[in-house]
């Protein structure tokens, strides 16, 4: 029976070496081990998995392709409903989505549709840079080569791009930074998403569709969004410029040296790539880090500071059950010796006489009735201070959009975060302008962003095609 047949584990990097080497850290699965993993769906007829999915891939029918050795026609599949399968499949969070809802996981181990994705991703990957086919010409479609632009080049703004060209619109990504790929090659570590070789290649894959590309252009500063739509010529906009604005506790010490957002920390070691001697980019040299919080960013910065020879923890307010990150990120942290301290708040951090960090002061929480996230509330325990001494501290506590659009774009609605208003389908307060991703909900997943850029990509056209 296809439900007993136990669950296939990725192959991984050992972790005493990976500790070590920024190298990925799961391996994934052999083509022998995703048929023998495909073989292990129902096919069920009320597919709960798709239910699951931000983006409603048809699960059971790429599983089915797949099963039969039809990567093509699995990649088909999913190419319907996302355009980032080899990144989904490694970041996206699985056992709270897809996976959350097979029912395989009612009495068992549910079935591995993120590493199965993953597989079918990358063999497309492998088979089109072996075609090295050239760039679409779509123009002769629906869109007939009106112009639109797209603000930022993370997987929101990748995705509304990618349907539009297919449309036959004219799409321009304007980038900020030197680099393609937003939080996928800033946020994520090369070890979770390797760069070159899956980040690099999806967005050759969108090239192809004639998609341009601009970098080094911040819009706000460089150029305006009205400066695009009045002097450039694009008849549309869409902001998918996410959230990179940290946020800090507002405790005493938190100016001293050696105290750092997460967003800093990673962008220095994943895209200016500060851990190799090889690069100009300086790298704060620590022995002993805390990262404070306890979601998948704190997990990344932790893990990160562990690659760079530091000893690290993790400090968080809550108790592990309410830690929002993958359980896989904790399991994979614990076992490259990272040290969890849990039910923990800092007060205070501590500087020597230059101003550089010598320790954090923390408090013991306990945890109290439900806040309205439905999560206990943490409280602090009298009495309970004490220090830990460390040398660098990394704040992990979250995002929120950048102000720059927002201060320079007359008539665009926000929300009290400084997120973009906009509704399910991208449509802000400016019907020429739409939004999604990170830039409106505030830091989430790469699946909903991707979700997002579709959806408004979907409005983008028929805003277009009625204005004609």
């Amino acid at each position: 029976m296809a439900e007993r047949i136990p669950r296939v584990k990725p192959r991984e990097q050992d972790p005493a070496v990976r500790a070590g080497n920024f190298e990925e850290v799961s391996l994934g699965y052999t083509e022998e081990m995703a048929l023998r993993e495909a073989s292990r769906c129902l096919n069920c007829k009320n597919p709960r998995c798709m239910e699951g999915c931000p983006v409603h891939i048809h699960i059971p029918e790429f599983i089915a392709r797949l099963r039969e050795g039809d990567i093509s026609g699995a990649a088909e599949v999913i190419g319907r409903d996302s355009s980032l399968p080899s990144v989904c499949g490694r970041v996206c969070p699985q056992e709270h989505q897809c996976e959350g809802k097979c029912v395989l996981g009612i009495k068992g181990e549910p079935v591995a549709i993120g590493l199965l994705e993953r597989f079918v991703g990358d063999e497309q990957i492998k088979r089109a840079a072996q075609k090295h086919e050239a760039a679409a010409d779509l123009t002769a479609g629906p869109g007939r080569g009106r112009k639109v632009a797209v603000v930022g080049s993370g997987p929101s703004g990748l995705a509304c791009a990618s349907d539009l060209a297919r449309l036959g619109y004219k799409v321009k990504i304007f980038e900020a930074l030197h680099k393609v790929g937003g939080v996928l090659v800033y946020g994520i570590p090369e070890f979770r998403l390797p760069k070159d070789a899956v980040v690099a290649r999806e967005i050759e894959a969108v090239k192809r569709l004639g998609v341009e590309i601009e970098t080094d252009v911040v819009v706000g500063r460089t150029v305006t969004v009205d400066d695009l739509l009045d002097k450039e010529g694009y008849e549309a906009v869409f902001i998918g410029s996410g959230a990179g604005l940290p946020r800090f506790m507002g405790i005493p010490g938190e100016n001293a040296n050696g105290v750092f957002s997460a967003n800093e920390f990673l962008t220095r070691v994943n895209l200016m790539r500060a851990n190799d001697p090889c690069h100009d980019t300086p790298l704060y040299e620590a022995k002993r880090v805390v990262v404070v919080g306890g979601g998948n960013v704190a997990m990344d910065a932790v893990r990160t500071a562990k690659r760079t020879g530091a000893e690290a923890w993790i400090v968080y307010r809550r108790s592990e059950a309410e830690l929002p990150a993958r359980a896989e990120e904790v399991h994979h942290a614990r076992q490259e010796g990272i040290t969890f301290r849990m039910l923990t708040n800092p007060v205070e951090i501590i500087a020597d006489e230059k101003g550089t960090v010598k320790a954090i002061d923390c408090v013991e929480m306990e945890l109290g009735e439900p806040d309205e996230s439905g999560r206990r509330r943490p409280v602090e325990k009298p009495g309970s201070r004490f220090r830990i001494e460390c040398d660098e501290v990394i704040m992990a506590l979250g995002t929120s959009p950048n102000p720059l659009i927002k201060h320079t774009t007359p008539g665009l609605a926000t929300d009290r975060r400084g997120c973009i208003t906009a509704d399910e389908e991208g449509r802000t307060s400016r019907p020429e302008v739409f939004a999604g991703g990170d830039a409106v909900t505030g830091a989430a997943t790469v699946i909903l962003a991707m979700g997002a850029g579709r959806k408004a990509a979907a409005s983008i056209h028929e805003y277009l095609q009625a204005k004609k």
